[in-house]
Order: structure tokens, then sequence, then C-alpha cells
């Protein structure tokens, strides 16, 4: 029984980096080939939604 939880542990974990890994070269790539006003304003309108002030 044990055997089998660190099994499905380890594919849990697998699971996680994988995703983690495909997401992180998901955003270089789009970001890489995004107009930079483009990233501006994504970036300006995250800080305004946090109530970060930026001006």
């Amino acid at each position: 029984m044990t055997t089998k939880t660190a099994a499905l542990s380890v594919d849990t974990s697998l699971a996680a980096i994988l995703f983690a890994a495909v997401t992180g070269l998901t955003l270089l790539f789009v970001s890489g080939y995004a107009q930079a006003t483009v990233l501006h304003d994504a970036a300006h309108d995250q800080r305004h939604a946090m109530a970060f002030p930026c001006h």
C-alpha cells in the first residue's frame, strides 16, 4: 500500500512540474513575440488591479 501511495505522489509531483514548465515556456514564448506596448499595458493594468500605485 505504501508503494502505491509513493508512486502516486511521484506521478502527481511530476505532473505539477511538467505543467509549471510548459506554462512558463508558453508565457516566455508569447511575451517574446508580443509588442512592447501590449506588455506594458498588461503590467500597468495588473498593478492597478492590485491597488499598487504606479504613477
